[in-house]
C-alpha cells in the first residue's frame, strides 16, 4: 500500500520561498511517477510539477522558472522548492504518485495521494 505524507506548508509573504516535502513508502513497482498538484476550493485540481524515475521533470506554465521538483531516492522523499511565491499560488498542495507509468506529466491523473498541506501567500 503506497503511503504519502506531505509537510512544509505554511503562510508567507509574496516573493518569499517555501519548500514542501513528501515522504513516500510502499512502492513495489518500477516506473514511478511522482508529482505535486494543488487545488483551491471551487476550482479544479491543477498539476504543478512531476518527476519520473529518470529524473525528467514537467512543470505547469504558471510555475516554470519559480518552482523546482526534486527527489531523494535514498530517503524516498519528494520535494517542491517554491520561490518568488505569488498570492495566486495559494492552495492546498498534494503529493501524488503512480507506479508502472510510461508517462509522467502534470496533465495525467495519478493513483496515490497524500492528505495535502496548505500554502498561503499574502500580498
Amino acid at each position: 500500500q503506497v503511503h504519502l505524507v506531505e509537510s512544509g506548508g505554511g503562510s508567507v509573504q509574496a516573493g518569499e520561498s517555501l519548500t514542501l516535502s513528501c515522504s513516500g513508502s510502499g512502492f513495489t513497482y518500477k516506473r514511478i511517477c511522482m508529482g505535486w498538484f494543488r487545488q483551491v476550493p471551487g476550482k479544479e485540481r491543477e498539476g504543478v510539477a512531476t518527476i519520473d524515475d529518470d529524473g525528467r521533470t514537467n512543470y505547469a506554465d504558471s510555475v516554470k522558472g519559480r518552482f523546482t521538483i526534486s527527489k531523494d531516492n535514498a530517503k524516498d522523499t519528494l520535494y517542491l522548492q517554491m520561490n518568488s511565491l505569488k498570492p495566486e499560488d495559494t492552495a492546498m498542495y498534494y503529493c501524488a504518485a503512480d507506479s508502472d507509468s510510461w508517462t509522467c506529466t502534470v496533465d495525467q491523473p495519478l493513483n496515490y495521494w497524500g492528505q495535502g498541506t496548505q500554502v498561503t501567500v499574502s500580498s
